[in-house]
């Protein structure tokens, strides 16, 4: 494996006895703690780790100051004390440990260690983290893709627990930079701006306001600047078990507070930043939780050039493109044109499916010019399958034109990809009075029938206007899915070859706006029968585009 960093430390230990006790250490309930030592071992791997183990008689807590001015770690009997130094150079530290016993009486030594440290981070990593050479890199949350925070099962590696919508989180979160910046001589600086006040995690609120009462599940803003650094250092080494790329942020944190100050980073790239941190509950104590952050480069939130509108205004005769995405940029889809709908929906998604809807790449991303949907059977969230449907509803919505997508299509018994529209009155208008118009549906019970149709009122569900048409590979090739809509008329069509027509007219819902669905459903009403032996299988998209 390739050695991202490197530290020399020559360390030299003494010893200063500094006593704090006194001659008489009982008397009632205070009980002060003697014979108080304290051993400090260098790991051998040049990492820069110190762990000390303190010993003493009468103690109830142990709190381990290891530089000045920061907070200390505290330990109780028979645990150790782990710390890494990341400040390049040649000097002495000195570690004060502080014994607490009965009643809060102390005693305390300190361990001065002398240190010979020179750092270096990877060039690639240290390139896309904190930039050029005295110049500094300025980090914001993601805020305008869904699944930009989130928490889950540290046995997992996704946030199976919460996965946050855009901007579904309280603003004092968003207005968070994250500064990293190095000077090219082996020291690198971490900067956290906040706006007065710092989102907590609700089990963390009494780490720094012990008399609060926070109420569960209820993270708080709160300014917490003055109990941490917020100009500070940070280093990423490689973890010796698993060789992930480690980022710690000294007496820090990455704009959320779980009480996680060093991160796993799952994801880093010039223009994106996903990391992964563990959270041990600070009070009430629970069992752990891995958080989820993923940042972007200030002023970088998108791909140049994300958007699907083309800034042309159509002609009224379908041939004039007006939005498309081509799915060029690999990664999540374009936030300007799509969000994810997460979840079981009502009742199915109001059809009895089997699938739980997620953000998450392995069920929806961009990768060699095409955007996958991926159908998977595991067991998440209570349902045994998984896939994501995007929409582009509050993004693109509009009345008639011509649509086209080009695509191929997953197999398997119970697979049931779809390719349509929805009146964009739906929230008020419920359907099947806001209209709906399947461009292109195919169940993996029927392969190679496609489906076309139109839901309205008196016509909906398994009473729908439908028809269909047979075509051989759909899921071995590419084909064109494409419906033309008029104020008279309605067709669809399949590489250009025309199947159904639909006589439109003012008196039903196909006169106003509609947006774009795109998913893979398991199951459910139409869906039909799951194929036991089915593990997974994609609906690819070359591109979709809309002509007026």
């Amino acid at each position: 494996m390739k050695s991202l960093y490197k530290i020399i430390a020559v360390v030299a230990l003494a010893l200063v006895a500094v006593n704090c006790q006194e001659d008489d250490s009982t008397f009632g309930d205070v009980v002060a703690p003697t014979n108080l030592t304290a051993s400090v071992d260098i790991a051998n791997d040049q990492s820069g780790n110190v762990t000390l183990t303190p010993s003493a008689d009468n103690v109830l807590t142990y709190h381990i100051f290891f530089e000045q001015g920061i907070d200390p770690v505290v330990i109780t009997s028979g645990e150790q004390a782990n710390y890494r130094y990341t400040q390049s150079g040649v000097y002495s530290q000195e570690i004060v440990v502080t014994a607490y016993g009965k009643g809060g009486v102390s005693s305390s030594i300190s361990v001065v260690i002398d240190l010979d440290v020179r750092l270096e981070i990877d060039a690639a990593i240290l390139a896309n983290l904190a930039g050029n050479p005295n110049e500094g890199k300025r980090w914001i949350w993601d805020s305008t893709n869904a699944g930009h925070f989130g928490v889950g099962d540290p046995a997992e590696t996704f946030p199976n627990f919460f996965s946050a919508g855009a901007g579904q989180l309280d603003p004092c979160l968003y207005d968070d930079v994250l500064t990293f910046s190095h000077d090219g001589q082996g020291n690198y600086t971490f900067e956290l701006t906040t706006t007065e006040a710092t989102f907590i995690n609700w089990a963390e609120v009494k780490r720094f306001f012990p008399d609060a009462t926070p109420v569960q599940f209820a993270d708080e803003c709160r300014f917490i600047d003055d109990q941490l650094d917020i100009i500070t250092d940070f280093v990423v080494v490689p973890d010796n078990a698993t060789g992930a790329n480690i980022l710690t942020v000294t007496n820090s944190t990455m704009s959320y507070w779980s009480g996680a100050t060093s991160y796993e980073i799952t994801e880093l790239t010039e223009n994106k930043l996903t990391i992964r941190g563990i959270q041990e509950p600070f009070d009430p104590p629970a069992a752990p939780l891995a958080w989820y952050h993923t940042f972007v480069p200030e002023g970088g939130t998108v791909p140049v050039d994300c958007g699907g509108s083309t800034g042309d205004a159509g002609s009224g005769n379908n041939d004039v493109l007006v939005w498309a995405d081509e799915f060029e940029e690999d990664g999540t889809p374009c936030s300007d044109n799509w969000t994810f709908d997460i979840g079981t929906g009502d009742n199915g998604w109001g059809n009895g499916e089997f699938q739980y809807y997620t953000d998450r790449p392995e069920n929806a991303e961009v990768t060699n010019g095409v955007l996958k949907i991926t159908a998977k059977a595991e067991s998440f969230q209570g349902s045994n399958y998984t896939s994501a449907r995007l929409i582009s509803f509050q993004k693109f919505d509009f009345t008639y034109g011509r649509v086209e997508a080009r695509a191929k299509l997953p197999t398997g018994g119970g697979t049931w990809p779809a390719i349509w529209l929805l009146g964009s009155d739906f929230e008020t208008n419920t359907w099947p009075g806001c209209g709906e118009i399947d461009i292109m549906e195919h169940v993996g019970n029927q392969q190679d029938i496609i489906f076309s149709s139109l839901h309205y009122p008196g016509n909906s569900g398994g009473n729908a206007a439908t028809e269909s048409i047979n075509v051989p590979g759909v899921s071995d090739e590419f084909h064109i899915y494409a419906v033309e809509w008029t104020a008279d008329e309605i067709q669809f069509s399949v590489d250009g070859n025309v199947y159904h027509t639909f006589s439109n007219n003012a008196n039903l819902p196909f006169e106003s706006d509609f947006f774009l669905i795109l998913n893979v459903a398991m199951g459910g009403n139409f869906g039909g029968p799951i194929d036991p032996n089915f593990v997974e299988s994609s609906m690819e998209i070359d591109y979709i585009r809309v002509y007026q």
